[in-house]
């Protein structure tokens, strides 16, 4: 696929080659997380999918906890102001370059010069874009995953927004003997939008009733618009505690379901 260069243009050497456009909806730095500070209060965060993030990272010959783009809804429109080859794996958010279709869960090549725009989704939630050499920042925590909350990680803990430029790390021109690599298509995930959750019991599941336990494993849950990286607040049948919902503060992890005093489940997620 042929690009457009910006004829008469070259770009100064120590100018970032990733231009950002447009944002998105909500666009963070991510990688596999920063572990070992939960216990001062720090979140995890990374990648909601690093499954995902990983097969594009590996796509490219990148190392697993390389830095990506995870893209919520609606993808961002980017500038690609040097050459650069990158694989775009996760929910289906219809990615075009320059005007043409990119395909899922393979390494292309961006040429100098062309865009990559996303359009309407067409399965799943987030989408990851990694690049030979992964995005750089600064390590924080040893990670650069982005965590709003607090303000932490690249581009000062902030999505992104338009203006913004993008390094990339060390080794994205090795990686061009990879454009074509592909996941095969019968080890890609389809995002359902109405998925089944397994569900194993926790340490407080004696807290609540049988009837409660039963009814969480057999009724359908509705995640709500107050959800986010840190938790999908879901809502359908309520879940009754045998007593008070009020218990002193426990660990816990990206999947652990908390249910409040108002009997309604709570999916914790990356940033919990």
């Amino acid at each position: 696929m042929e690009g457009f260069p910006l004829c008469g243009w070259t770009m100064p050497p120590d100018q970032p080659p990733i231009h950002v456009l447009r944002p998105g909806l909500f666009t963070t730095i991510q990688d596999v997380g920063r572990y070992g500070y939960q216990r001062f209060g720090v979140s995890v965060s990374g990648a909601m999918d690093c499954w995902a993030l990983m097969v594009g990272n590996r796509l490219l010959g990148n190392p697993d906890e390389a830095a990506g783009l995870e893209i919520t809804i609606q993808g961002p429109e980017l500038l690609f102001q040097q050459s650069l080859t990158l694989a775009i794996t996760g929910a289906d958010l219809s990615p075009t370059s320059n005007g043409c279709t990119l395909p899922m869960w393979t390494v292309v090549a961006m040429p100098a010069g062309s865009r990559l725009q996303f359009g309407m989704r067409r399965q799943g939630a987030r989408a990851y874009i990694t690049i030979a050499g992964g995005i750089d920042g600064p390590l924080i925590l040893g990670s650069r995953s982005t965590h709003v909350h607090s303000g932490l990680g690249s581009l000062g803990g902030r999505a992104l927004k338009k203006g913004d430029h993008l390094k990339v790390g060390p080794g994205g021109t090795a990686s061009a003997q990879y454009v074509g690599r592909a996941l095969p298509q019968s080890h890609r995930p389809h995002y359902l939008t109405s998925p089944t959750v397994r569900v194993v019991p926790g340490p407080q599941a004696d807290r609540f009733t049988k009837e409660a336990l039963h009814v969480l494993a057999g009724s359908p849950y509705r995640v709500t618009s107050e959800s986010d990286r840190m938790g999908y607040r879901l809502r359908g049948v309520e879940l009754r505690h045998r007593t008070s919902a009020d218990i002193v503060s426990d660990a816990v992890t990206f999947g652990t379901i908390q249910v409040p005093a108002d009997r309604q489940p709570i999916l914790l997620m990356a940033d919990c």
